[in-house]
């Protein structure tokens, strides 16, 4: 009976947790359409508690247009906005914002309710409660990004954005593996981690890190250098890479060097995941990591065809934010692998 209400208990949990999950989803999309429609800077204050409501009258939407006026964007790029122009990327922003508290508070106080109701399974607690921290410092790290772009130049640090874009995809990554190990439970004489599982935490990390060559090439826009696939202009390896002093800073800073480093590790990861993949098929472990096998690759060429095809494309709103949930999408299908692999196979 104990087991049952606990089961029962695990699931409500859970189910929250996906919620909370898929608001993150949402959260990394617009996100990525925020910074894509060059709307990041267009709120020049972080008020976290009174910044919850936006402008409400024509007074007030010309006192956030006249401070935005003062800012370096309106004053290099933007100059002469309307105000009708301003709010909609003001909007996005906003929006942006709205959605890290909403994030917040569908995350803290079901935490609380769970915690005193004593329905978090022993052991659970210090892991949500590390989620919420470092959901807090998102908000202070997204605030660190767009004050990089409020002084003279008005582009936001790439080093921040990747920062800022990595630390969510931690929280996404943690919470999800935390959601896994909620709906596994805790199952008598449960099998030891296959060989594989090493493999499997490896790839999560790889993923992770092409995501995070993704946010350099994001904050350089560096996706703009070459729209030719698969040379770059008129060949494989074009002039200028690691051409800078020093050299190493080149991988960080050159748009050319940053768009050619994105797209060898795209083709590393294609060939290992698809390696992956079939030795995943073949453990005999069951169906779950059948179709863990099928989730990956579907999930791998979705995101290859995204990236290619924004690319050639020159970057347009929309794939290009595709393109970035497809990350989202790649991410969740390796935790889900390495996961299984983690438990010996669940099947």
């Amino acid at each position: 009976m104990v087991l049952s209400r606990q089961t029962h208990y695990d699931r409500q949990i859970a189910a929250w947790l996906i919620l909370c999950a898929a608001v993150i989803f949402g959260m990394i999309l617009l996100g990525g359409v925020t910074r894509l429609t060059n709307s990041g800077l267009s709120m020049v204050e972080w008020r976290p508690i009174m910044g919850i409501v936006p402008p409400l009258t024509d007074v007030a939407w010309q006192e956030v247009f006249d401070k935005y006026r003062q800012s370096p964007e309106y004053l290099k790029i933007n100059r002469g906005m309307s105000l009708d122009a301003f709010k909609t990327i003001f909007m996005f922003e906003y929006l942006h914002r709205v959605l890290g508290r909403l994030i917040g508070v569908l995350f803290f106080f079901p935490m609380l309710f769970f915690a005193f109701t004593g329905r978090v399974r022993a052991g659970l607690m210090p892991r949500l409660w590390l989620l919420f921290v470092l959901g807090g410092c998102q908000g202070l790290l997204g605030w660190y990004m767009v004050k990089s772009g409020l002084v003279d130049n008005p582009h936001v640090s790439q080093y921040r954005l990747t920062a800022h874009l990595g630390l969510a995809f931690v929280i996404y990554a943690a919470m999800l593996w935390v959601i896994l190990d909620v709906l596994a439970g805790r199952r008598p004489g449960s099998r030891q981690p296959h060989a594989l599982a090493p493999w499997g935490v490896g790839l999560v990390g790889l993923v992770f890190l092409m995501i995070l060559s993704g946010g350099l090439v994001a904050g350089t826009k560096a996706g703009f250098a070459y729209s030719t696939w698969p040379l770059m202009g008129t060949s494989f390896m074009p002039p200028g890479l690691y051409a800078g002093d020093p050299a190493w800073l080149d991988a960080f800073e050159d748009i050319t060097t940053i768009q050619f480093n994105h797209r060898v590790f795209a083709y590393l990861l294609f060939v290992l995941i698809h390696l992956f993949a079939w030795r995943l098929w073949r453990t005999g472990l069951g169906g779950r990591e059948r179709l863990a096998a099928v989730f990956l690759l579907a999930a791998l060429w979705l995101q290859v065809i995204l990236g290619i095809s924004t690319l050639l494309l020159h970057v347009p709103i929309s794939l290009a934010a595709a393109h970035q949930g497809g990350a989202v999408v790649l991410l969740s299908a390796t935790i889900y692998a390495a996961h299984l692999l983690r438990r010996g196979g669940l099947s």
